[in-house]
């Protein structure tokens, strides 16, 4: 019954957040239209600032998997890897995550196509996955939208972050779901 109604009212929490957001511009004499206007023309300009960024990010994600540069890490990582219990497998991943979510998400399909998704492998691949950030995808528009310069320490700690959420969803999911891949 309480799953039912939980159904049945997250249809309708969206377009009453929509509806209650001009009604309440309204009442506050807030014109609603050109502030929509005037934010999506700001919206605009931020995309096309950013896109120089955005482009050159995707180039050099091609050019890192293209090369065989991914490949190689994998393989000079995989001995130690082994030592902590990762799997080789998932290795692509954490190192892909932080770059691109589209290109982590195209690794997990084949890690779950290839293991199913309830092998250990496949567990893994979605915690990752949901625990873990675009670390340079996200500096690169939100420091670019705001026209940052030095990043300082973001890029260190948004790192070390998704290194801690990998080797935590790994040691999780074998603590949960046994140790075998």
């Amino acid at each position: 019954m309480l799953l039912e109604l939980c159904e049945q009212l997250s249809v309708w929490v969206i377009p009453a957040v929509l509806l209650l957001i001009p009604v309440i511009g309204y009442f506050k004499k807030v014109k609603v239209y050109e502030a929509f206007v005037e934010g999506a023309a700001e919206g605009f300009h931020t995309a096309i600032r950013i896109l120089p960024c955005l482009v050159a990010m995707l180039v050099a994600i091609s050019i890192f998997r293209a090369s065989g540069a991914l490949d190689a890490c994998v393989e000079f990582m995989a001995p130690v890897l082994h030592m902590l219990g990762v799997p080789a497998d998932l290795v692509p991943l954490a190192i892909m995550r932080p770059l691109s979510g589209s290109g982590s998400l195209g690794i997990a399909t084949e890690l779950l196509n290839t293991y199913g998704p309830d092998s250990l492998v496949g567990r893994i691949a979605s915690t990752v996955l949901a625990s873990t950030d675009t670390t340079f995808y996200v500096l690169t528009v939100y420091f670019g939208a705001v026209a940052v310069n030095n990043p300082r320490y973001a890029l260190l700690v948004g790192l070390s972050g998704d290194i801690a959420s990998f080797l935590a969803s790994v040691y999780i999911c074998q603590y949960l779901f046994g140790t075998n891949w």
